[in-house]
């Protein structure tokens, strides 16, 4: 009985009743509790029994000698495992979903606003993470200024709005003719092309073109070497929602405090989602303590899953909580919303 797959009919089942008691009640479970809910009629020594078997398998612990028992991480994993994935949204859980997310068109507003339903929802702290707003730029025009000392100004604006300028240091100087026909030459043939896809054009091309070189390919290829079109990847949107929730004792308050900590460091939340949600899932996850990622964070859950619109991931929607959390309902929700997520911009492209 040292595995879940070992576990027997009865222990599983008093094990599932434990967990769901301590989830509802947040207390101990005592075998009293648990005998007068048991449809067999056990009695509660052949239920204190089979929790000492639990206990010794590492499913239960006990708070103190004279409390019931409690779930270990290793009980809610088990637990997790068991579950059907057959719950229906409620009703009114629906109507506040469909009320707050319907009909948006923008992702970034959605994902903000998914992370606060999400934290009503589960009574947890809703995280998502949107894409980088310049995951999907389209270049509008670029500009070269001479700045004398082979130095030369790149600025980039994309059709957001996005203004980005580069100094670069090139091995020869280019003329202020050559610097005009080279922005000309990019922007009549690239306007409106996303940055990955025209640095990969240009790349091509000078390849191609490598053996037939005229004056112009020979700036743009200079430019294009010492990072005129290349851009750092703007940090990715993360929306927080509910770390209140978690204030329950005084006890929490150290786990709390580390906690914020990282849900402050915006980088560690999309570190954090990205270790744990695979963009092959098809299915929500739900990890019990994130210790491999974050060890101050071993009592707490992840429950989440990738936003993607058809095979192409463009986010990722989670609640973090404690270990005692309703499970069914949180993995319904977010499971809801991630199908809602494809469903709208599938119909808007």
């Amino acid at each position: 009985m040292g595995t879940p797959e070992g576990i027997g009919r009865r222990e599983r089942e008093i094990l599932t009743a434990i967990v769901e008691t301590y989830i509802s009640k947040g207390e101990p479970v005592g075998s009293r509790t648990l005998a007068r809910a048991n449809r067999e009629n056990l009695s509660p020594a052949s239920i204190r029994n089979v929790m000492a078997d639990l206990a010794d398998a590492g499913f239960l612990e006990q708070p103190h000698p004279s409390a019931g028992r409690v779930p270990t991480p290793k009980a809610y994993r088990f637990y997790v495992k068991q579950l059907t994935g057959e719950a229906q949204l409620s009703p009114a859980d629906e109507s506040l979903i469909q009320g707050s997310l319907g009909g948006i068109q923008d992702v970034q507003e959605f994902m903000e606003r998914t992370s606060h339903v999400l934290s009503l929802i589960s009574h947890g702290v809703g995280v998502t993470v949107a894409p980088s707003p310049g995951q999907r730029n389209a270049l509008e025009h670029v500009y070269f200024q001479r700045m004398g000392d082979k130095k030369v100004l790149a600025v980039v604006v994309t059709r957001n709005g996005l203004v980005r300028d580069r100094v670069l240091r090139l091995s020869n100087e280019l003329s202020i003719n050559d610097l005009e026909a080279a922005a000309a030459y990019i922007n009549q043939n690239f306007r409106g092309w996303e940055m990955e896809s025209l640095r990969n054009e240009i790349a091509r091309r000078i390849q191609q073109e490598r053996n037939e070189y005229d004056r112009l390919m020979s700036s743009v290829e200079q430019l294009y070497s010492q990072g005129a079109l290349a851009s750092e990847a703007p940090a990715q949107a993360v929306f927080v929602e509910g770390a209140a929730n978690l204030v329950v004792t005084e006890q929490d308050q150290e786990r709390l405090r580390q906690l914020l900590a990282t849900l402050d460091e915006k980088q560690r939340i999309v570190e954090l989602l990205s270790a744990y949600l695979d963009a092959r899932q098809e299915t929500v996850r739900v990890v019990v303590g994130l210790e491999d990622t974050l060890p101050h964070l071993n009592n707490f859950v992840l429950i989440g899953a990738p936003a993607r619109v058809g095979d192409e991931v463009m986010g990722s929607l989670a609640v973090i909580g404690r270990t005692r959390m309703d499970y069914e309902h949180t993995i319904t929700a977010v499971s809801y919303i991630a199908r809602m997520f494809d469903r709208l911009w599938n119909e808007s492209t």
